[in-house]
């Protein structure tokens, strides 16, 4: 018997363990922790090495136990939600799934391209610095003010949703400004399929436009999304006539399509290099003109777009050019710009580069020493840190002069739009959204699609956003590079490539 606080507690006790496992059992019986308890035997007080043997146990023995129950856990602050117990909001917080958009009827190029300039940082800061410096502003009152300002609250609704929102003001806002996004489809009624590369451009110049800084310094767009080229024109029936050369902004890349052009970098060179019928002073007759387009400079943000649509006279129709054009994850575009400019860049391109490097070595070399437990279990090994290694550079004073420019050449897609049909007024947009290492939801542990490990291993592997209106779902960079085209599939329109960072 054990004698404590003066009840008596009926104890079997087994003489071949030790004393530790006798406090067990006063533990279920009294509560009282082992580590609470001072058990009062011959010689002394019960240890936990005590040999209960040696202590001499008569039947109905009685043994004196002090000791206080330790304190009862706390009740949480705020209840326990489980998952079944939770609205679609909370349970959209709670697995950080981001909202779609409820498709309005052909609506599908404006969701797609709302989706992609979301990600867009400068752009989310530059909605609210509008929202809360200008909203008495005429400019914000007139139909582009009021365009933009619903696209900030469309935002906001789709940061804080757990459902499918339903762009109605800003849709209503849209076909104001641009009444081309309210035309009817004469055939089969309803609203007009549209352009979703208009929708851009038409977004993008607004908000050109709408949030300009009142110190004169330009919007966010001039600064992070608008880049700078150098245009020579020259002709070969002229070769003593000085080239023609003047700077133009541009706000995205083209990726011309013929049958030479089977990759990215192949289609941009070629619609930078253009030829055209020009009047030439020296020759006085129009002659075969040649320009080369460089750039001067290089924004945070880059959209680069496949000219894959083209107008088929036969059939009186914007037919697509289904061609497969491969297209990397990291591109480099310091091949098209300016020799200055490529100079410049250098330092920094090459601490990117070497960082990377080191990066990408210890990933795999941490692969190859998993066991094949962890693989199974889809353990994650952090990649090493830049650390010591790193070599230190001097970045061209311009470049760190120019906020929103990149500085290095270097580039990472963060955002797709594509498009699966036939023609242009026809077919289905989806946007397809990067999502950010250690943000949100679950981050990859494995290297390829169904937990399969990459034909890279050193290569770093994310998740994607595949917004299809308002069905959102998960997908890995395996299935982001079968975009490229070549059937009826989700085809590459629009690619957002956002530099990397240098720190």
């Amino acid at each position: 018997m054990v004698k404590w606080q003066g009840k008596k507690y009926a104890v079997d006790v087994d003489t071949t363990m030790p004393g530790e496992v006798f406090k067990m059992q006063l533990f279920s019986l009294t509560g009282v922790a082992p580590d609470r308890q001072k058990v009062l035997v011959k010689g002394g007080q019960l240890k936990d090495e005590t040999d209960m043997e040696k202590l001499g146990l008569k039947e109905d023995q009685v043994l004196m136990m002090m000791g206080t129950v330790g304190e009862l856990p706390k009740a949480p602050v705020q209840p326990v939600k489980f998952v079944e117990d939770m609205s679609e909001a909370e349970m959209a917080q709670a697995l950080a799934i981001p909202a779609g958009l409820v498709n309005m009827g052909n609506t599908c190029y404006m969701s797609a391209t709302l989706q992609c300039l979301k990600t867009v940082v400068p752009l989310r800061k530059a909605l609210d610095s509008f929202n809360a410096r200008r909203a008495s502003s005429s400019l914000a009152q007139d139909q582009r003010g009021k365009l933009v300002s619903s696209m900030r609250q469309l935002f906001q609704q789709l940061s804080e949703s757990g459902e499918g929102v339903p762009p109605i003001v800003f849709l209503q806002f849209l076909r104001q400004c641009f009444p081309i996004y309210a035309e009817q489809d004469p055939r089969h009624g309803g609203y007009q399929q549209q352009d979703a590369e208009e929708c851009w451009n038409q977004l993008v110049n607004t908000m050109d436009q709408v949030l300009a800084e009142e110190d004169g310094t330009g919007s966010f767009v001039s600064k992070y999304m608008v880049g700078q080229t150098v245009i020579s024109w020259t002709t070969a029936e002229a070769p003593d006539e000085p080239p023609t050369v003047h700077r133009e902004p541009i706000r995205n890349l083209n990726c011309a399509i013929d049958k030479s052009v089977n990759y990215l970098a192949q289609g941009v060179k070629r619609a930078l290099n253009q030829t055209a019928v020009k009047h030439s002073d020296t020759l006085g007759r129009d002659a075969e003109y040649t320009s080369t387009q460089q750039i001067s400079r290089l924004p945070e943000y880059l959209p680069v777009t496949f000219k894959r649509f083209f107008w088929k006279t036969s059939e009186n129709v914007a037919a697509k050019i289904v061609k497969s054009i491969k297209f990397p994850l990291d591109l480099d575009v310091s091949e098209f710009c300016t020799p200055e400019l490529q100079d410049q860049m250098r330092p920094a391109k090459q601490f990117v580069r070497d960082r990377e490097d080191r990066e990408a070595h210890a990933r795999k070399m941490a692969k190859q020493k998993q066991s094949s437990q962890a693989e199974a279990e889809g353990g994650e090994t952090k990649p090493a840190e830049g650390g010591s290694d790193a070599k230190a550079f001097e970045l061209d004073p311009a470049l760190r002069a120019d906020v929103g420019c990149n500085p290095t050449g270097l580039y990472e897609l963060i955002g797709v739009v594509t498009h699966i049909g036939r023609s242009i007024n026809s077919g289905h947009y989806i946007a397809w959204v990067r999502k950010e290492k250690n943000v949100g939801g679950p981050d990859p542990s494995f290297g390829g699609a169904g937990g399969k490990p990459a034909a890279d291993s050193s290569a770093p592997q994310h998740w994607w956003y595949k917004f299809d209106d308002d069905d959102v779902s998960m997908v890995t960079d395996e299935d982001i590079l079968k975009l490229c085209g070549g059937g009826d599939w989700h085809t590459a329109y629009i690619l957002l490539y956002r530099a990397k960072k240098l720190d």
